[in-house]
Parts: structure tokens; C-alpha cells; sequence
């Protein structure tokens, strides 16, 4: 069974190496408390040392419902829509952007099999500690760096996850560059985050609460947009309440 510490390592672009002592993940911030500034009410509770206790079992299954309404996917089947979305399959590479605890990453880890590797990547100690807690798959390995910036080498990934958590970067068209950046070829994207409504008065009632929060509020389409402004095809999207699930793939011939 390969070793998924060492095949993290080989993925990192030229230069990068661990920077701290993570106990059982790649560490890239060192002592750097959290990557990035915070962006609000939302993202300074997340990093917290209380929320990372609750995450999985309770805070985000329960913003998530208020979030999607009562017709929106579960978490488990956010995780389906996900996996389906990604293509997962033995063998392949998965990065679980902003992976919080850890649900997805094992997940994926599950899906790809022990020859494939499923890299969670967050910037929060605590999240990862706890995510380490949990029963993972050989093929998980940990990584602790700037989730906008990614440190993976350009083409290194099947497949990039990102749920719940672009609409709490303060720069998401670099995330969504970046996320372009470490695809292969053929590679697949899908994101979870925001969607305000196309009516008012609730679309302005979206604004003020994401604004109130620290969360920016993507228009309906938006998202979609900006895959294919980034060359990704076969682009789909899923509304429920205020949120988007949006996919795409790249073609392979978008890189030389």
C-alpha cells in the first residue's frame, strides 16, 4: 500500500515543504494561527476551538438545513452529489478544499480505493486534530495550508471539492483559479456555497444576512459563470434555498 504522506510530499510544488509539526498531517503554516484574514462572524466561529467540537455532528448539518430549506440534500446527500459530481472511481486523487473534520475527505478516501489518495486541506488546527479522530481510510492523508492558494503542483489532481466555504474567502476568484491550477486535464470541480434569490424584497434580505455574517452572497448563475470563463464544460447547477452546488469538468486538451 503506497504511503500517502510521502505521495502528499510528491505532489507539492517544487520548493514547498512542511513548515510546523502537525501530529498526523502535513503542516505548511507553522505557526501561523489561521491562513488568510478572517471574513467575518461566520469564519472567526469556525475558528474557534468549540466549533470544530460540533462541526460534523451538529452546526453544519444544521446551518446547512436552514441554508438549503427543508428539499435540499442532506449531508450524506451532499456527499452522493458530490462523489457522483467529482467521478470518483480507484485510483484517483481527490482534494477536499476547506475539508473542516473530515466527512467528505473520508468519503472520497472510500471512493478512490487504497491505490487513489483523498487530501483534506484546511487551515485550522483544531479541524484537523478532530478530523484525525476519526476512523480514515488508508488513502487520507491531512494537509494544513492556505486554501485559496493552494501549495499542490499545477495538473496533480483528479478531482477538487469545495463545500460550504467559497462564499468565506476573501478572494474567491484566486480560490477558483487555483482550484483550476491543480486540476489534470479531464479533472472535475464542484463547489457548495452561496445563492441569492433572483426576487425582491428576499434578495436583499440575502445581502444584509450574508453581509451581517461576513459571507458574500453569489447571484444565481454566477458561479456557473466563472467555470466557464475558466475553460470547465459539461458545467451543472443545483439550487436549494440560499445555496448552489455547482460542477464542471476541463476538457483535455485545455492545457498543452
Amino acid at each position: 500500500m503506497p504511503d500517502q504522506r510521502e505521495r502528499l510530499l510528491s505532489l507539492l510544488r517544487p520548493g514547498t515543504a512542511p513548515t510546523g509539526g502537525g501530529d498526523g498531517f502535513l503542516d505548511l503554516l507553522g505557526e501561523i494561527p489561521q491562513a488568510g484574514p478572517s471574513t467575518g462572524l461566520a469564519q472567526r466561529l469556525m475558528r474557534t476551538s468549540a466549533v470544530p467540537m460540533i462541526y460534523e455532528r451538529y452546526w453544519r448539518p444544521a446551518l446547512g438545513r436552514v441554508a438549503k430549506g427543508l428539499t435540499g440534500p442532506s449531508m450524506a446527500g451532499e456527499v452522493r452529489i458530490a462523489i457522483e459530481a467529482l467521478g470518483l472511481s480507484p485510483g484517483k486523487i481527490a482534494l477536499d478544499v476547506a475539508c473542516g473534520t473530515g466527512r467528505f475527505t473520508r468519503a472520497f478516501g472510500e471512493a478512490v480505493g487504497p491505490d487513489g489518495l483523498s487530501i483534506g486541506l484546511d487551515g485550522s488546527v483544531t479541524m484537523l486534530e478532530k478530523a484525525l479522530a476519526a476512523p480514515n481510510p488508508a488513502s487520507v492523508a491531512y494537509l494544513r495550508a492556505d486554501a485559496v492558494d493552494l501549495p499542490l503542483a499545477d495538473s496533480t489532481v483528479d478531482a477538487v471539492c469545495c463545500f460550504a466555504a467559497l462564499h468565506m474567502f476573501a478572494d474567491p476568484d484566486a480560490a477558483l483559479d487555483s482550484f483550476t491550477r491543480v486540476l489534470k486535464p479531464g479533472g472535475a470541480l464542484v463547489v457548495l456555497t452561496s445563492a441569492r434569490h433572483d426576487d425582491q424584497p428576499m434578495r436583499l434580505a440575502d445581502t444584509v444576512l450574508g453581509g451581517l455574517s461576513g459571507q458574500r452572497m453569489f447571484d444565481r448563475g454566477e458561479i456557473a459563470a466563472k467555470l466557464s470563463r475558466r475553460g470547465f464544460d459539461r458545467v451543472k447547477e443545483r439550487f436549494s434555498g440560499v445555496t448552489q452546488i455547482v460542477s464542471g469538468v476541463l476538457p483535455v486538451n485545455i492545457r498543452p
